[in-house]
């Protein structure tokens, strides 16, 4: 009879419908956006946020604005920038969480100069990319127990400013966040490689879980009206708000996120850069194939570092 039933399972066409969805980023902006929607469309959601009260604010606003008074939502808390915290709410997860079928990795910064994580890793390595890449290594065992599962990314059009592809040997950042250099579009270039990690990192994480029943693909929002970028200073935000009469809405930005996760055309399809519902063009260093699987290497020595 299991066996019956497991042949059933996989054999139905995916739907988002009472799947369980995991994200980080929730709390404003596209992450938001794509909860609410997620949410309407009859998904069971956990959010990883800093903030617990502004995490259950937005849970509260989900269920209002959705109309689901009873919407399942559950709230973890870390901070996805420190490796002790990402491997503690990991392992809450696992414990609270009998099934993941879907994780979106969208929680993301931007810093125009230098700042430190708890692990002292330069904020925007760590955030970016460290963050993601342990917490979804921790939960890939709880993910692989499905017959299907995805992982999503937030990926950046910016991914295309790092040209030569990733600074390996100076990941602190010290030649982008040096003196004038900030001025000289350091700042963004850094930002640029944190995305390209993102890519990097779908490839090889797809090229890794081959026939496992997991996707791993990511996206690029596009140029989005939400807070991002307003905590560096008066200038930042000024030029976001001279940004913002050509930026989409939230709601347009988290199009392609909802899409890669409830879509069922997309099964079986992984390891892509994904732009306004269809396959977007990486850039060269993105396609660097021995690039990330150097990346996946060397992120595994900076963390096993932090938490050894």
């Amino acid at each position: 009879m299991l066996d019956i039933l497991e042949e059933t399972t996989a054999s139905l066409p995916w739907t988002i419908r009472n799947k369980y969805v995991l994200m980080t980023g929730a709390t404003n902006g596209i992450g938001l956006a794509a909860a609410h929607a997620l949410a309407k469309n009859g998904a069971r959601l956990g959010l990883i946020a800093r903030n617990k009260d502004k995490a259950e604010a937005c849970a509260a606003r989900i269920r209002l604005e959705s109309g689901l008074s009873h919407a399942h939502i559950d709230i973890f808390i870390a901070d996805m920038s420190s490796m002790h915290s990402v491997r503690t709410v990991a392992e809450e997860i696992l414990e609270a969480c009998p099934r993941i079928d879907v994780l979106i990795n969208n929680a993301g910064a931007f810093y125009d100069r230098r700042y430190w994580s708890e692990d002292h890793v330069e904020m925007t390595w760590a955030l970016n990319h460290l963050g993601p890449f342990l917490l979804t290594t921790l939960l890939l065992s709880r993910l692989k127990e499905n017959v299907e599962s995805r992982i999503i990314f937030t990926s950046s059009h910016g991914h295309k400013m790092a040209r030569n592809g990733i600074g390996y040997g100076d990941l602190d950042g010290s030649r982008l966040y040096g003196p004038f250099k900030r001025f000289l579009g350091g700042a963004n270039l850094r930002y640029g490689e944190t995305k390209l990690a993102n890519l990097l990192y779908t490839v090889e994480l797809a090229k890794r879980l081959q026939g496992t029943g997991i996707s791993a693909n990511c996206f690029d929002p596009g140029l989005v009206s939400t807070g991002f970028n307003m905590n560096n200073g008066m200038l930042a935000k000024m030029t976001m708000s001279c940004m913002k009469p050509f930026s989409r809405m939230p709601e347009k930005g988290a199009e392609t996120l909802v899409w890669l996760a409830e879509s069922t055309e997309l099964t079986g399809q992984s390891g892509n850069y994904y732009k306004d519902l269809k396959i977007g063009n990486p850039s060269k260093a993105a396609q660097d194939l021995s690039s990330a699987a150097r990346l996946w290497e060397i992120s595994e020595q900076q963390i096993s570092h932090i938490l050894s």
